[in-house]
């Protein structure tokens, strides 16, 4: 079959912009304006599906718009064969594919009647269900104004070659040439410079962060392993595997006008056809940016604050995870924040749309103020709520996002991913009986092919409720088996089946095939000797953790693990200077095994 193109006519509302531009008559109108959502770093617009009101990624990067596999079960659509010639290629590698038609698919206020949407790919998280790619995002001109709360398709008129970042009527902008857009080619790239050397970039809202390649840092001179580079943990994208993360100094980074300089940037082993850097999510909330397709140019204006978000391990930790699994980042780019007088806020939503970009950047006092006034303007709305919740539990206030999260549930006895976040909040506050209540009742609200069920398993692994633990790893599996976090589902069913010591055959099998996936990774190689501790081969339980130890010298279960299968083997003393050794990184590690009945 052939893709058809979903370039529709939308209609053209008046914004007259024109005693802003070079030419006299050039006037701007805006096609639609979606309204955009920050979940972590990731800009979520609402969409409706055939009637049901879902979310999408706004993914510049993407060439089509995508639905995930699971999501387009959820949502009963039915699929067809892609295109032999067409398939989801992006970190982590490719992704089996295939196509579905959405009869009615609405865009803003905008009904647009039979939509073609590829399927595949892992699960974006953040609520989201896929992805809204530059088949629309590329109907016309667009403004990501994201931190805001908005992208706007415009459409200039009579313009020629005059200035089109209208709203910079007093503030310094910068414009560079970007390449000629088309059906086959429809990103948005162009050039910038790290430390002088000039490289390919690909404007990509998709990505969460930016990330240069290896290969282009080393033409700047710079290489993991050199002065001031550090590891930053693992990156995932479209595929099932993971790439390593550093982040390197660099004394310049330039593009167009604006110049950072003793900077740092995120590398990585990533190959992109036509470029050599990713300009993401985190740029995006810095600037505000107009795509011009009808020039070929990109104009922007700096918003204030760090140009790029340099968090580690920035997407490996789970989703709803607590605010200790990211670490804050490096704040040496930070620069005068524009002018904050005016408040352009005039609705809850807007409040809760700019609440949601401020904590995207961790600026967890401005979102919780914004997210205030939203619930001050509509009490009743437990989305609010929630989010004013996430942001003080991130600020280090667990009581009073607790509060919130109550209020919420209150509100919304069904609202999954609050219940989810409560039971979190409360396992951190080592509430294991409150948070398996409210696990159980996220399990009852939840779809059956739902992402959070991942979260959901995660959770309750962590509160030591290993039955529903494994109950939620088998539905959530069977409807990701694409997904990037396969690994870590697998690795999860593993341990809490060899915690639990049953099933440890289908055990054994769930680690081999996760370490099949991600070869030699310490917390699966230490899930596997547990369940060989467990069948008795203490040979091949020792080796599996001599090989997670040589890696992280100083986890606790590792050594305690080894230690048992020492003492077992009859090598006493060895096996209790094991245990010994375990017990001063984390004292607790002996009673917590014993609950397990895993003793010598």
């Amino acid at each position: 079959m052939k893709l058809r193109s979903c370039y529709v006519a939308l209609a053209s509302s008046s914004l007259l912009v024109a005693a802003a531009l070079a030419h006299a008559e050039c006037k701007i109108g805006k096609m639609v304006e979606l309204a955009v959502t920050m979940s972590g770093l990731s800009p979520t617009v609402p969409v409706k599906v055939n009637g049901a009101e879902v979310r999408l990624i706004a993914d510049s990067g993407a060439f089509y718009s995508v639905i995930t596999a699971a999501s387009a079960a959820e949502l009963n659509l039915k699929l067809g064969q892609a295109p032999g010639q067409i398939r989801l290629v992006g970190i982590g590698g490719t992704s089996q594919t295939w196509v579905t038609t959405v009869k009615e698919f609405t865009l803003g206020t905008v009904s647009i009647p039979r939509v073609e949407f590829l399927v595949g790919g892992s699960e974006p998280g953040n609520g989201a269900v896929g992805y809204l790619g530059q088949n629309v995002l590329g109907l016309a001109d667009v403004e990501y104004d994201i931190a805001n709360g908005a992208i706007r398709l415009m459409r200039p008129s009579d313009c020629g070659n005059s200035m089109l970042a209208y709203w910079a009527t007093s503030i310094p902008y910068s414009v560079i040439d970007i390449d000629r857009a088309s059906p086959l080619s429809p990103h948005t790239g162009g050039t910038a410079y790290i430390n002088g050397v000039k490289i390919r970039v690909l404007f990509d809202t998709g990505a969460a962060t930016s990330m240069l390649s290896l290969r282009a840092a080393a033409r700047a001179g710079v290489r993991p392993g050199g002065a001031g580079v550090v590891t930053a943990g693992l990156s995932r994208g479209i595929g099932q595997g993971t790439v390593n993360t550093w982040i390197a100094p660099f004394a310049s980074f330039k593009i167009g006008d604006e110049e950072v300089r003793n900077t740092h940037l995120r590398l990585s082993d990533i190959s992109l056809e036509n470029a050599e850097m990713l300009i993401g999510a985190d740029f995006f909330l810095s600037h505000r940016v107009y795509v011009s397709n009808s020039q070929h140019k990109l104009y922007f204006t700096y918003n204030g604050g760090p140009v790029f978000n340099l968090a580690t391990n920035p997407v490996s930790a789970p989703a709803l995870a607590p605010p200790s699994a990211v670490a804050a980042q490096p704040m040496e780019e930070a620069q005068a924040p524009g002018d904050a007088s005016v408040d352009t806020a005039v609705d809850a939503a807007t409040f809760s749309r700019r609440g949601a970009a401020s904590a995207a950047r961790r600026d967890f006092e401005h979102a919780i103020a914004d997210f205030t006034r939203a619930c001050e303007l509509q009490p009743d709305n437990a989305s609010y709520l929630y989010q004013r919740g996430l942001a003080r539990w991130n600020n280090g206030q667990p009581a009073p996002a607790m509060d919130d999260l109550e209020q919420a549930i209150k509100l919304k006895p069904d609202y999954v991913d609050a219940l989810v976040t409560r039971a979190q909040l409360r396992l951190s506050a080592g509430d294991r009986s409150g948070a398996g209540a409210d696990l159980d009742a996220a399990d009852r609200f939840a779809a059956k092919e739902a992402d959070i069920r991942f979260v959901i398993a995660s959770a309750y692994g962590r509160a030591g409720l290993l039955a529903p633990a494994i109950a939620e790893y088998d539905l959530w599996i069977p409807a990701h088996r694409q997904d990037t976090k396969l690994a870590d589902a697998l690795d999860g069913l593993c341990w809490a089946r060899a915690l639990e010591g049953h099933d440890l055959d289908k055990a054994l099998d769930d680690c081999n095939a996760a370490l099949r996936m991600r070869p030699n990774a310490a917390r699966m190689l230490d899930g596997r000797g547990l369940v060989r501790l467990r069948l008795g081969q203490f040979d091949k339980s020792i080796a599996d953790y001599d090989a997670a130890l040589n890696q992280q010298p100083k986890d606790a279960w590792s050594l305690y693990g080894r230690g048992v299968d020492k003492i077992r083997k009859g090598m006493i003393d060895p096996g209790q200077a094991d245990i010994d050794a375990a017990m001063a990184l984390q004292p607790r590690v002996v009673e917590e095994a014993k609950h397990f009945g895993i003793t010598p």
